[in-house]
């Protein structure tokens, strides 16, 4: 039968020529690294390896070394130092900003006891660095395609330029519309993501198996990317509507908040990239030989108590040491208030009109109960929603708290016969919600 393949092979030896040529660059910055600069690097150093190393990885993924046995080794060492490199960049960025987050001041009493923890991951992670630095040489020697010269990479050229100025502070005047409805957001997220935190008990385990089974249960890649996307989220809200802003500048909390945001987020991102490499190199879906070869370089179960015992276990402290901050917030910058609705006899408070609610709940972020016969339920939760109301079919009154806007959306809702005429008939305030329709 004829080859119907399109690709044309590539004879290795052929490739070791292009690799040569490819890898130079990469190969001379591993060499400079390992220099007398060794141990002393910093963010620059780190993002010059990710960057360099994506590049050389998309390289051999385009001519197919991943599938082959001479090139796969050498792939994966160049895969997990990118992930390394990652985790090393996030670590160097918190322990450079620990007093600028104000973390230090936070804390407490723990603070020491913090920055040795951070500084104890960050060392773990230059070892793995390291390692990873000679296997990658070692391993090019081996494949005939270790740099000659070098590409002009020297530690001069990662000297920072130094800045003794600065532009004037100009942003920051003028105090955006409903600013205090964001706030009152940002707090609100900060302890739901507080919540998602505690509900996994996380607590330093020295047994390796005892590691190993907590973190596959509970931080395997899927479940790392939860959390981190959780908190970057919170971040991300904070510094699009309240960074520099005149509320920022006169409330001394909520740069305190965004501190424990911060150093719970890097810690977070770190522990991302290292599930991502255990779940890459421990899944059996690597070759048998490259994985046994991988572990020579990097022992997982130092990966796995650097990413519970330091990584997971501050980025949870840091989150839980702003959770005070944020329930004091809260009430500062809402206004809280009960009401009471009744349903209409010829309306049944059902799916549709209860994703309304939602969505109104949803839409400003700050926690909203609703009760009925007693029993409440969180009203931004389709699910508890449901089983509240369907728990008491006959109900038509209930009982709802939270701030005054959504109670007054909500309001609106139930006055207009909770959207069942259509929601195109529901008052213009509330004509955000035809998107939920």
């Amino acid at each position: 039968m004829p080859d119907s393949s399109l690709e044309e092979v590539i004879q290795e030896d052929e490739f070791v020529q292009l690799l040569r040529s490819q890898a130079e660059r990469y190969l001379g910055l591993c060499a400079v690294l390992l220099g007398p600069a060794e141990r002393h690097w910093k963010k620059k150093h780190y993002h010059r390896l990710v960057t360099e190393s994506d590049e050389l990885e998309t390289f051999l993924d385009d001519y197919g070394a991943q599938h082959n046995q001479r090139f796969h080794y050498f792939r994966e060492l160049v895969a997990a130092m990118r992930w390394f490199a990652q985790t090393a960049f996030s670590l160097a960025h918190l322990e450079a900003r620990f007093g600028t987050y104000g973390l230090d001041r936070c804390l407490g009493v723990d603070a020491p006891e913090a920055e040795a923890g951070v500084r104890r991951a960050c060392e773990a992670i230059r070892d793995s660095v390291v390692a990873l630095l000679r296997a990658i040489l070692d391993e090019a020697a081996e494949l005939g395609i270790a740099a000659v010269g070098g590409d002009g990479a020297t530690e001069e050229g990662f000297m920072d330029p130094l800045v003794r100025v600065r532009l004037p502070r100009s942003l920051g005047q003028e105090d955006p519309a409903d600013e205090d409805q964001k706030i009152a957001e940002v707090a609100s997220k900060y302890l739901a993501a507080c919540e998602m935190l505690a509900d996994l008990s996380i607590g330093r385990i020295e047994d390796p198996a005892r590691r190993r089974d907590f973190l596959d249960r509970h931080c395997r890649e899927e479940q790392a990317r939860v959390y981190e996307a959780t908190v970057h989220n919170l971040q991300s809200t904070y510094d699009t509507y309240i960074k520099n802003t005149v509320l920022e500048s006169e409330d001394a909390r909520l740069l305190q908040l965004r501190g424990h945001t911060s150093g719970s987020l890097h810690l977070l991102e770190a522990v991302t990239f290292l599930a991502h490499f255990v779940e890459r190199h421990e899944s059996g879906q690597r070759s048998e030989e490259a994985e046994q070869r991988m572990r020579r370089v990097i022992d997982p179960d130092v990966v796995q108590d650097v990413t519970l015992n330091e990584l997971l276990y501050w980025a949870n402290r840091f989150l839980q040491g702003g959770r005070s901050i944020a329930e004091d917030l809260l009430p500062s910058y809402t206004n809280v208030r009960e009401m009471t609705v009744e349903l209409p006899e010829e309306l049944q408070l059902h799916a549709r009109p209860a994703a309304l609610i939602v969505s109104i709940v949803n839409r400003y972020g700050t926690p909203v109960e609703l009760e009925v016969e007693s029993k409440a339920c969180n009203a931004g939760s389709i699910l508890e929603l449901l089983v509240t109301v369907g728990s008491h079919p006959d109900a038509r009154r209930f009982v709802v708290r939270g701030d005054e806007k959504p109670l007054r959306d909500i309001a609106l809702l139930f006055e207009h016969g909770l959207g069942e005429e259509g929601v195109e008939t529901l008052p213009a305030s509330l004509q955000y919600l035809r998107g939920d329709a």
